[in-house]
């Protein structure tokens, strides 16, 4: 039945969550915990997003932007979507009587952090921004929320004076797990926190394995969020391809192999045949775990940028702008990135394919068309890798079996073979 009367704050929350329990519902997504429920039903987000209309501010997939850099070109601190903050809160599994330490903050998340742990409980969040940290203090105040402690700090450093924590929750996009966060760690505590993965970012619940320093991700959920700031920050290499303002093409390359720009800019300018992989999606079906899949499996991966005018003239053709699934071969002179194509079998389906580009293009699209032919026969619909942290001076012959990925303080090591919940 259509509203007759104007949407109040309160019916906006209250349809937010409503929309959220019965997506999850749909997705076949465990159901959200009663007590996370409960504080999304009670916070009022519409303080902590001021100005903006009910409906963006009550839109569940909705990440609102609070501040850019002076290019305005890089976000620099949002309030997230109520949908990625309801599932960070259900993986923290906070409790009544908790110290939790929220890392980046906004307001209304340390608001619903505060609604969790009760009277009983302590909350600190911290940002290296002041301004974000004066406008948290200024929203916290009109929702009459008085119980988070507010401190302008590195999140890298964590907050020592308020510690031990038995939650550690980031809000921001980490490079890698800093030696501050375990360090003020209680026994048992839990660190959720969005964490880069060969240029991917997946939200990882991390909790302390048996062997010191060594942490085992109990989930690891598709994300996006701002690039942690500061002494923790990490920027990836991004040779561009393609330098026309507006039309610019590059690759994105965290820990991937060293390329020849030259050659590779030549490389785009042959126009490549796609060699298709006979695996296909439905339209609504997510590909993130055969993105992770590729991103542990493939020696020369990156991901394909592109702006708009690269792909209205036709200079490429991939899915999406910002991160396409790509391989560069073992010289750095030829690459190839996925396509998708309607499936000439089914048109509700959509086939992989791969572009070549430059004199070893074939074989290196070849490659990735059959490591999209493992996941789907091996890995497609199974739990997903086991990740494992281990500190960096981990000598090589100990480190676990998987794609090891160094950082600074630690390496990542992601497994498909091994059973996650082990």
């Amino acid at each position: 039945m259509p509203r007759t009367s104007a949407l109040t704050p309160e019916q906006a929350r209250q349809d937010m969550v409503d929309a959220l329990v019965e997506e999850r519902a749909d997705l076949g997504m465990e159901k959200l915990p009663e007590q996370v429920e409960e504080a999304l039903r009670a916070v009022p987000r519409e303080v902590f997003v001021p100005g903006l209309p009910l409906v963006e501010a009550y839109d569940r997939h909705q990440a609102i932007v609070t501040k850019h850099d002076e290019a305005k070109r890089v976000a620099l601190s949002s309030v997230s979507a109520p949908s990625i903050i309801a599932l960070m809160l259900q993986r923290a599994d906070i409790r009544p009587g908790h110290r939790v330490l929220e890392i980046g903050s906004g307001g209304y998340n340390a608001a619903l952090i505060s609604h969790l742990v009760g009277e009983t409980g302590q909350v600190t969040s911290i940002d290296i921004d002041p301004d974000v940290i004066a406008r948290a203090e200024r929203c916290l105040k009109e929702a009459g929320v008085d119980q988070v402690h507010l401190a302008v700090t590195d999140g890298e450093h964590g907050f020592a004076s308020r510690a031990p924590y038995d939650r550690i929750i980031v809000t921001a996009g980490a490079w890698d797990l800093s030696p501050s966060w375990e360090e003020q760690l209680a026994v048992g505590g839990r660190v959720v926190v969005p964490m880069r993965v060969r240029g991917l970012t997946r939200c990882l619940t991390l909790e302390r394995a048996e062997e010191p320093g060594h942490w085992r991700s109990l989930a690891a959920d598709m994300c996006g969020f701002v690039r942690m700031q500061g002494v923790g920050e990490h920027w990836e290499r991004m040779p561009l391809l393609h330098q026309e303002e507006g039309s610019q093409v590059g690759l994105r390359l965290e820990d991937g192999p060293q390329v020849d720009v030259d050659a590779l800019r030549r490389a785009l300018t042959q126009d490549g045949e796609t060699v298709w992989a006979g695996v296909c999606v439905r339209a609504d079906e997510p590909t993130d775990a055969l993105d992770l899949y590729l991103a542990s499996a493939a020696d020369g991966w990156a991901l394909l940028t592109a702006q708009r005018g690269a792909i209205t003239s036709k200079l490429i053709r991939p899915v999406v702008l910002m991160g396409t699934p790509a391989m560069v071969d073992e010289e750095g002179e030829s690459f190839s990135y996925r396509a998708l194509r309607r499936s000439p079998d089914d048109e509700e389906l959509y086939e992989f394919g791969a572009v070549e580009h430059g004199p070893a293009g074939r074989r290196v699209a070849q490659n990735m068309v059959d490591l999209i032919g493992v996941w789907d026969r091996e890995h497609r619909g199974g739990p997903g890798p086991r990740i494992d942290l281990v500190p960096i001076d981990t000598a090589a012959e100990d480190l676990p079996t998987g794609r090891v990925v160094s950082k600074r303080h630690t390496h990542m090591i992601l497994n498909w073979t091994a059973n996650p919940f082990e």
